[in-house]
């Protein structure tokens, strides 16, 4: 597929296809996609996957936020040859896309984070594992190959589990650390009380604790031998709501690799972070999973980008679920934005083969659209190409 008319040649791929009566196994549609991943789920795994913070207000906030502003194309611009790609801490990024970290990947399929690995790395698109994965972040790794890794870090009120963590990423070939802020204690999410479901309490999303040495001498006994002691473990040491500036201070200090804040909402906390050294931020309220009723990311991220350095990167996730969103972003200011709830449901259908036909239908929509609007280079993408629906 030609890196310069991945969308034209997605679509051809497929129409070539449906002339033999072949059509998509995965639905192009988010919608769609979201509703046979429901089928294909367990219901509470679904409900956890799907759900958010209170009385999810927060996700439909993300969706109308897009939904305030528009495109606003412009003709005869010679859009022949697109070029998707950028740059994030000195490595070249086929497109301005990442996979979002998204933990416990093995209710959703037994591939867990290892197929998204191995679809990533088909894709040359870059993942960002979480702490809370089903696999080690080693093996993750192994899977992305040459594909550009981040690790997402879950900060413990151990330090010598979130020491441990940060060195094991730098090992393992991780490129950047990105430490999530507003996940230090559990959002009341009505879903999960309902279904009394944590998938932790089931073994789920613990590896990198299981296979960590800082978190094993914890223990009375090893994890295999006495695995509800060990989550119990896992439970009260997973977050620490004491953290302060001062500890991201230290963090970015220890750590080798570059410090990527996530969760960042208020443009004060975001130049604070990078006054303590943080080196890139991710506008983000987790997909409206821990606050109800909270700002839509995508208001919170001009107001971020213009409180920034311009040489500092902004990264935006939270409601991303097709090209023209993407665009949107990127017009505000973000250099790349991640997703998320789409690639799981690609997971949940289909493993490593349903990720990857959603990340190229996401690609291929981007790509079009991005020339539809009268550009060739998506980092050329600027405020122009958007208007706010109340100022037409």
């Amino acid at each position: 597929m030609s890196d310069t008319n991945r969308g034209s040649d997605r679509q051809v791929e497929i129409f070539m296809e449906g002339m033999a009566d072949i059509t998509p196994d995965i639905p192009p549609s988010f919608e769609e996609l979201e509703e046979a991943a429901f089928g294909a789920m367990d219901e509470k795994a679904y409900g956890y996957v799907a759900g958010g913070a209170g009385g999810e207000r927060t996700i439909g906030h993300n969706r109308d936020a897009f939904a305030a502003w528009r495109l606003w194309p412009r003709m005869l611009r010679d859009f022949s040859e697109r070029d998707l790609s950028t740059e994030l801490f000195g490595t070249e990024l086929s497109a301005p896309v990442l996979l979002a970290p998204i933990g416990v990947q093995s209710i959703i399929h037994e591939a867990g984070e290892l197929g998204t690995a191995r679809a990533a790395a088909s894709l040359d698109v870059p993942m960002v594992a979480s702490s809370a994965a089903s696999h080690t972040m080693e093996s993750i790794a192994d899977e992305l190959g040459e594909t550009p890794g981040w690790f997402q870090l879950y900060w413990s009120s151990s330090d010598d589990v979130a020491k441990s963590f940060v060195r094991r990423a730098e090992s393992a070939g991780y490129e950047a650390l990105v430490v999530t802020l507003d996940n230090n204690i559990l959002g009341w999410r009505e879903r999960d009380i309902r279904d009394g479901y944590l998938p932790f309490l089931d073994g789920e999303g613990v590896a990198n604790y299981f296979s960590d040495d800082a978190f094993r001498s914890l223990l009375d006994e090893p994890p295999e031998e006495a695995e509800l002691k060990a989550i119990r473990t896992f439970i009260d040491i997973f977050g620490d709501p004491s953290l302060t500036f001062d500890d991201l201070e230290w963090l970015c200090e220890f750590a080798d690799i570059p410090v990527v804040v996530k969760g960042v909402l208020h443009p004060q906390d975001a130049q604070e972070c990078v006054d303590r050294g943080a080196e890139g931020v991710i506008v983000s309220n987790h997909g409206g999973r821990q606050v109800d009723n909270a700002v839509s990311a995508l208001d919170a991220l001009p107001h971020i980008v213009s409180k920034l350095d311009s040489e500092v990167p902004v990264l935006f996730d939270s409601g991303i679920r097709r090209g023209a969103d993407a665009l949107i972003a990127l017009a505000l200011g973000a250099d790349a934005v991640q997703l998320g709830r789409p690639y799981a449901y690609g997971l949940a259908i289909d493993g490593e083969n349903g990720i990857e036909s959603v990340v190229k239908n996401f690609l291929a929509d981007l790509d079009l659209t991005l020339g539809l609007i009268g550009y060739d280079d998506v980092e050329n993408v600027d405020r122009e190409a958007i208007v706010r629906a109340d100022e037409l």
